[in-house]
């Protein structure tokens, strides 16, 4: 029973994953990016820690357990997770980095450099430690590391998000007395169940399931339940064609490429015309479709019509 509580948790899992990058995505592309990109971001780095260092201990338990001897085991096991945690400390700059955006803040270079700095240099001294055995329990110690730097950090987002600089807030106050504390008790829940947890499998489960379904919480609400003002939420219209371009992160290359398209010309016609190969042409146009979030070639031409002019006349400047 418990096997099967597994794998349902896991595909639970795969699925929130799915929808937390997928709405982070959306946010980032429809509203303003500078906001929303550490969102993303966010949701990229925490969910590649929860299946590289939580779930990757589950599948090393499962199949290398029998055929290791347990000390080894363990050892192996605490070094995997180990080098999961580096996408935790990704994952923890980019909560405050979104943070920060939406309280007005800005993080400069010295800030970013500091903070990584300091959690790598814990790191560095935790990983020390677990290399030369000079502890007993390097799991016990992890798993520390993970719960006092988790609630710290989100309780910083939290204190960011509370208290904004005034009149440079970029979220309602609303969104404010939602978002704030509910970062720090989905932290708080998180955390309680590796409180407890020794070698228990219905506590690591409710610790992955709580795991994943709270990093969701960010995106979903944002995308559904948020009252954040028109200059944040409202999507950018009448938009130049490069506007547009830096708007969905396209390169020079790759505009080059829309403009083409915006025109009419084939692949082979594009080719052609920018001296490029076949195979180049639909490299390009793959990677414009995933970062415009268009399956074609009629939807691409409506999304630049659609962003670039607000009344759906062919945006300026993409004729040649």
């Amino acid at each position: 029973m418990l096997r099967i509580l597994f794998y349902l948790v896991f595909l639970f899992s795969v699925a929130l994953t799915s929808a937390g990058i997928i709405l982070a995505s959306r946010l980032r592309n429809n509203f303003k990016p500078e906001i929303f990109s550490p969102l993303l971001y966010y949701q990229v780095f925490i969910f590649t820690f929860g299946f590289y260092g939580i779930w990757g201990q589950v599948l090393i338990g499962t199949f290398l357990s029998e055929y290791i001897s347990p000390e080894l085991f363990t050892r192996f096991s605490n070094i995997a997770l180990l080098m999961g945690l580096p996408f935790l400390v990704f994952a923890w700059l980019m909560l405050i980095q979104f943070a920060s955006g939406i309280s007005g803040r800005k993080t400069g270079g010295w800030s970013v450099f500091g903070f990584l700095f300091g959690n790598f240099a814990i790191l560095f001294i935790l990983g020390y430690f677990i290399a030369s055995r000079n502890i007993t329990e390097p799991a016990r110690l992890i798993k520390n590391y993970y719960i006092l730097m988790n609630v710290a950090w989100s309780l910083v987002a939290s204190y960011l998000i509370h208290l904004p600089v005034k009149g440079k807030e970029m979220v309602h106050e609303y969104d404010r007395k939602i978002t704030a504390p509910v970062i720090s008790i989905i932290s708080t829940s998180q955390c309680i169940p590796l409180v407890f947890f020794a070698s228990q499998s219905w506590l690591a489960l409710i610790f992955i399931f709580i795991f994943f379904l709270g990093n969701t919480f960010l995106p979903v609400y944002f995308s559904y339940g948020s009252l954040t003002p028109s200059s944040v939420a409202e999507p950018l219209r009448n938009l130049s064609f490069e506007q547009f371009c830096r708007k969905f992160e396209v390169s020079p290359r790759e505009s080059d490429i829309v403009r083409e398209i915006c025109n009419g010309l084939s692949n082979k016609e594009i080719s052609e015309r920018l001296f490029i190969s076949l195979q180049t042409v639909k490299d390009h146009t793959h990677r414009i479709y995933i970062k415009t979030n268009v399956r074609s070639r009629v939807q691409l031409i409506n999304l630049v019509k659609e962003e670039a002019t607000g009344d759906g006349r062919q945006a300026s400047g993409i004729k040649n």
